[in-house]
């Protein structure tokens, strides 16, 4: 993990002065360590961090059409509208996840506005989004360790749907926009 921090600090050094908002992407695949970077990285900064999965679509965006784009299990247009263009005028974001359990959008929390934010999770460099970082960074693992890390995180059952539903979405969205060779940094874990 130190490795990768280091390598990132490096280029955020060098781009950061003329930078501003920096926005820094962490794409990848589940299990790859997406928020514990994004968490590592975000203490170091003093930055905001942000996760994909807190934009998962609402109920009336749910359809078969919407599920057959690549990458088209996320809300992109929420997530454009309530975070990339308020820091772009570096402006406050009001920060709504999106609820599971209630599968509703929640009244959420303001983040005040910072020159630095982390924008980590799976879907997070889709061709829509891409160009609005300034950093891009793709986390891969090997297979087994990831079912063994998403088992240990989510359990048996969970591991199943990952397997059947969120797994092929996800390898469907990185083959066809091919992520990992858009993004500035590549690392896998498991090696």
């Amino acid at each position: 993990m130190e490795q990768v921090l280091n390598g990132i600090l490096e280029r955020i050094e060098k781009i950061h002065e003329t930078t501003i908002p920096l926005l820094i992407a962490i794409d990848g695949r589940c299990g790859s360590g997406k928020t514990t970077l994004g968490e590592a990285l975000a203490k170091r900064l003093h930055a905001s961090l942000i996760h994909m999965d807190d934009f998962y679509l609402q109920e009336y965006q749910r359809t078969q059409e919407r599920y057959n784009e690549p990458g088209g299990n996320v809300d992109r247009e929420r997530f454009k509208k309530e975070v990339l263009e308020p820091l772009k005028e570096h402006q406050d974001v009001l920060y709504r996840p999106f609820d599971c359990s209630t599968m509703s959008i929640s009244e959420g929390t303001v983040y005040p506005y910072k020159p630095i934010n982390i924008i980590e999770g799976s879907y997070s460099c889709h061709p829509e989004l891409i160009d609005a970082y300034g950093i891009t960074v793709f986390l891969d693992i090997d297979e087994p360790l990831r079912l063994k890390r998403i088992e240990e995180r989510n359990g048996k059952e969970a591991l199943n749907m990952f397997i059947k539903k969120w797994i092929p979405l996800e390898e469907k969205y990185f083959s066809s926009f091919d992520i990992q060779n858009h993004c500035d940094f590549y690392f896998k874990a498991g090696r």
